[in-house]
């Protein structure tokens, strides 16, 4: 019982923050592995995105309730990444993926200098970009985040924002909408692979998956209520933490 309640504390928490701008894998993600150390990490993960799924589908459900997704922008990104990250998750049984653990801290390093230096960045919605060419590059982003998310995985969601707001013109609410999206068809796509293979443990995640929603709506309210601005700040924040995390694992593996 007191694992579980760990875990759905820690579930809460990731909805939430994942509603908001991704990044809910830097709470949930440890506490499981914390909770439950000699459990095979595929199985892990894998029940890790049996909940995820839950809290981002009702995200992306409360978003599409009070904010205007651009669907000529998700809906190709959400099928590319469905594909791609299948992919990724098929090229990892078979590539190590330490070569990208080494580069991450780099590419969240401009990604945060990038936000802080422009101000504006993602306060106005502006889409830049319609017809084809708007959904062509939709394609290539779900398929490049699709199978990153797939193959290795953090910070999925915080790169699906500033993409969608850098290539998009649209503003942090506005491209944390249409993330939601995106993130639930790489989420299902990943489940199929685990569920195909056995590693997952239905019941604690889908327990876990009960506190994900309630962190998932009070998360999306927040966003909502607060708007542009808060989503970034909040941003800002999260991927400050992936690069303090992910640049001590880089340091760690190095010394090892």
């Amino acid at each position: 019982m007191v694992d579980y309640l760990v875990l759905g504390v820690a579930a809460f928490g990731a909805g939430l923050v994942d509603a908001v701008v991704g990044g809910g894998g830097l709470i949930q993600i440890p506490a499981l592995f914390s909770v439950f150390p000699t459990m095979a990490p595929a199985t892990l993960i894998g029940t890790n995105k049996l909940a995820s799924i839950f809290g981002t589908g009702v995200a992306a459900v409360s978003y599409a309730r009070r904010v205007r997704i651009a669907w000529s922008t998700a809906a190709p990104a959400a099928v590319a990444a469905l594909l791609f990250a299948f992919l990724g998750a098929f090229v990892v049984t078979r590539v190590s993926p330490d070569f990208m653990r080494s580069l991450l801290p780099l590419v969240l390093i401009a990604v945060a200098a990038y936000t802080f230096a422009k101000k504006d960045f993602g306060s106005v919605h502006a889409p830049m970009h319609s017809g084809r060419r708007e959904q062509m590059l939709a394609l290539l982003i779900g398929s490049a985040i699709g199978f990153y998310d797939g193959f290795f995985g953090p910070g999925t969601g915080s790169f699906l924002v500033f993409l969608f707001v850098r290539v998009f013109g649209f503003d942090f609410l506005g491209a944390s909408a249409v993330a939601k999206v995106v993130n639930v068809a790489c989420n299902f796509s990943a489940l199929l692979w685990f569920g195909y293979s056995g590693h997952l443990v239905w019941q604690l995640g889908l327990t876990m998956a009960v506190c994900q929603i309630a962190g998932s709506v009070i998360g999306s309210r927040l966003a909502i209520k607060h708007g542009s601005g808060f989503v970034r700040k909040l941003f800002l924040l999260v991927v400050g933490v992936l690069i303090v995390k992910t640049g001590y694992d880089a340091v760690m593996r190095w010394q090892t």
